[in-house]
């Protein structure tokens, strides 16, 4: 399985027992969509490696507490500290309307009601406070602020999002 073909989920954080159990917080606002779970990638020397779950369970009800099959000890648990891990894309819950996942909308054009067509999206920039879609637009790249009040509609058929950036924003990357 490669990095790109899965989604960030969360990261090992600590040790819960001497029986080693560890601690991860995820990267989502529903960590109890994950207690079923039956196995995980574990980003271990920069690969992706299955680890199957023997027991899983919320903990202070944002971090889950995890009991993988073959590690039974503080010491193999160590070597877990700190490890990214992984899911498959495909088990991303579907979201409609006009939500969205960043991965999903690379490639969608976006059309603002004033302007007209801005460009492909060609990345999202989630570094900086605020998301930014990066924006192609025949080799200059605009950014918009990814602001719900920006969005007015998302059409996953024809891979397009419909937007109304502030008077100017545009404009500025393109004088």
């Amino acid at each position: 399985m490669k990095k790109e073909e899965c989604f960030y989920l969360g990261r090992i954080v600590s040790k819960f027992s001497f029986k080693g159990e560890v601690l991860a917080k995820l990267d989502t606002d529903e960590p109890e969509t994950y207690l079923n779970m039956e196995s995980v990638f574990v980003d271990y020397n920069n690969n992706l490696v299955p680890y199957f779950i023997e027991k899983c369970s919320l903990h202070k009800s944002d971090l889950l507490r995890i009991r993988f099959e073959d590690v039974a000890s503080e010491e193999e648990a160590d070597d877990l500290m700190k490890a990214d891990l992984y899911l498959p894309l495909t088990l991303l819950p579907k979201l409609d309307g006009d939500r969205f996942y960043y991965h999903e909308v690379i490639g969608f054009t976006v059309i603002d009601s004033n302007f007209g067509v801005v460009g492909t999206i060609k990345s999202i920039n989630d570094t900086t406070s605020q998301a930014l879609f990066e924006i192609d637009n025949n080799g200059t790249e605009i950014l918009i602020p990814m602001n719900d009040e920006f969005i007015q509609k998302l059409d996953r058929e024809k891979k397009e999002i419909l937007i109304t950036a502030p008077d100017g924003l545009i404009e500025l990357y393109l004088s």
